[in-house]
């Protein structure tokens, strides 16, 4: 009882202390993740929304690749005539990149962070830990999840009602949307920052409720994963396929096409999850999925 008691005193000061802070005052990102997903992220919050952004990795040549890639991406904006060479210099200048084993002296003055690893729950509920213990207590915590219960995530930290999902669309510097999820928890005051984070970045919102997959990876990905059993069955080639769902219905690119973009590793983790979480078997991943990736 006592400790009930404790978890609900710490619950109400960091509501307390979490509405002192002004939404429109969010100054400083830690982005969690410096993969595709995480550098784009770090891009908009930098370019967009005028941040501070430091973004935190396991692996220095990840973080490398992630650097090179944000100067790359900025050099041919210039190239294009959407920024000058100044605007570039003072992107990158907004842009810091360290190791997670270096964090807790980089997360102190962080109001918002993005979580955007691999689609693990054990993964994201140790860097929620890690963002737990070292960010301000009334900052907010997102994660970029495209499947995973934000309520289970944010169980691991000692602010639930400051988590919310913030499932941003690759590659996140173009598509113009992000997906946000309220968990059991989150508050309104929460997702009133994260909904005019994500308006600085220049993004549309659309909300869905914690469900697996969301809406996004709960349309998308059965409409990939059939893709791929139609393959396994021989009805058509690989490149048929994606010529006729892309003339035929008027998509960019057909479903195996982008399921390389996105990474087969990802769209089978995704499958997993809805297979697992949703108990019907019309979510099962095509044997096929596993095989690719070996």
């Amino acid at each position: 009882m006592l400790g009930l008691r404790r978890a609900a005193a710490s619950a109400r000061h960091a509501t307390r202390a979490f509405a002192t802070l002004d939404p429109a005052a969010i100054n400083k990102v830690a982005v969690v993740g410096s993969g595709q997903m995480g550098t784009g992220i770090a891009i908009v919050a930098a370019k967009h929304a005028n941040c501070q952004v430091i973004v935190l990795d396991v692996k220095k040549e990840q973080l490398a690749k992630s650097r090179d890639f944000a100067s790359s991406w900025a050099s041919k904006e210039v190239g294009k005539g959407r920024m000058t060479e100044g605007d570039k210099s003072e992107l990158l200048d907004k842009l810091r990149f360290t190791t997670i084993e270096e964090a807790p002296a980089h997360l102190r003055d962080v109001n918002f962070a993005i979580e955007a690893v691999s689609e693990s729950l054990d993964v994201k509920r140790s860097v929620f830990t890690l963002l737990d213990q070292h960010t301000k207590p009334e900052a907010v915590l997102a994660s970029n999840t495209s499947s995973i219960s934000i309520t289970k995530i944010a169980a691991c930290t000692n602010r639930p009602e400051q988590v919310i999902g913030m499932h941003f669309m690759n590659p996140v510097p173009v598509m113009p949307l992000v997906e946000v999820i309220r968990g059991l928890a989150t508050s309104q005051h929460t997702l009133d920052a994260t909904l005019l984070l994500a308006k600085r970045m220049g993004k549309e919102t659309a909300s869905a409720v914690d469900r697996p997959g969301f809406i996004a990876n709960r349309v998308l990905m059965p409409y990939i994963n059939e893709a791929v059993f139609a393959l396994q069955e021989g009805i058509a080639t690989a490149e048929d396929i994606d010529k006729i769902m892309k003339l035929g219905t008027n998509v960019p690119m057909g479903p195996l096409t982008l399921a390389d973009f996105i990474g087969l590793d990802t769209c089978l983790s995704i499958m997993k999850v809805l297979h697992t979480e949703l108990g019907d078997s019309k979510y099962r991943p095509s044997p096929l999925l596993p095989s690719q990736l070996h």
